[in-house]
């Protein structure tokens, strides 16, 4: 396949799971990839799977004056800009009362913040026509306990996809958004459960899901290669739930 042809693409947290597996299916047509990631160790790694014609970048999504040493990167190495996937992120849990200062302002750095100043950072190399896929979720539509943060967050980016596509159309940016429900991704391990707490929240938000099934990070990336695309040339502002019906409930 060759919908992406050339296209320079970069992805925000594409060391691993939805991000990784996005970052293969754009080289499998024909793009130009670039990474980012946090852990130099993984996103070596990332880059060693994926082939030595991938930039990666180390990059905390949440540090503002970081996304500008990104642009930078992306300048050096591509000149210019086709296709951003804003996928990096963080997902923290808890009830109201968990929350402190510091853990809300990063979970707004890294889901937001840091998303909304690298976008500003590439505009000068964005090319005319070009696309930006944003990554939010479910949560951000759904009362779920323990997630009004990551939710919060989540919905901030959803309304970027529709603000930013009418304020850039101008300049042939297109902003679109996926919002994947649960997917098997090292996400979950992430959470900071024991093992057998970990497998009864999984167990329990699969009872929860039609398909009966989490999602496989292939299902995501899939859209957002459709999103990056110009087969998408006429989609601006939309929002594609992926979530195997667990929002209909």
């Amino acid at each position: 396949m060759s919908r992406l042809n050339g296209k320079r693409t970069l992805i925000t947290g594409g060391s691993s799971g939805i991000g990784l597996e996005t970052a293969r299916q754009f080289l499998a047509e024909g793009a130009r990839v670039a990474i980012t990631g946090s852990n130099a160790e993984n996103l070596e790694k990332a880059r060693a799977e994926l082939g030595g014609n991938v930039v990666a970048i180390q990059s905390d999504a949440g540090d503002v004056a970081g996304q500008k040493k990104v642009a930078a990167a992306v300048a050096e190495a591509f000149g210019g800009l086709d296709a951003l996937f804003i996928n990096a992120g963080v997902a923290q849990f808890g009830p109201l009362e968990s929350w402190d200062e510091a853990a809300f302002d990063r979970s707004l750095a890294v889901n937001v913040k840091g998303p909304y100043f690298l976008i500003q950072s590439l505009l000068p190399l964005f090319a005319k026509p070009a696309s930006i896929v944003l990554n939010t979720s479910i949560n951000a539509h759904i009362g779920m306990p323990n997630s009004s943060v990551y939710a919060a967050s989540k919905a901030a980016l959803i309304s970027l996809a529709r603000t930013l596509s009418g304020e850039l159309i101008g300049r042939g940016i297109r902003v679109n958004a996926v919002s994947p429900g649960p997917v098997s991704t090292p996400l979950y391990g992430k959470l900071g459960l024991p093992a057998e707490e970990l497998k009864k929240t999984a167990e329990h938000i699969q009872s929860q899901i039609p398909a009966g099934r989490f999602g496989d990070p292939v299902e995501i990336a899939k859209a957002i290669v459709f999103f990056a695309s110009d087969e998408s040339a006429y989609t601006v502002g939309s929002e594609l739930i992926i979530d195997g019906g667990m929002s209909t409930l």
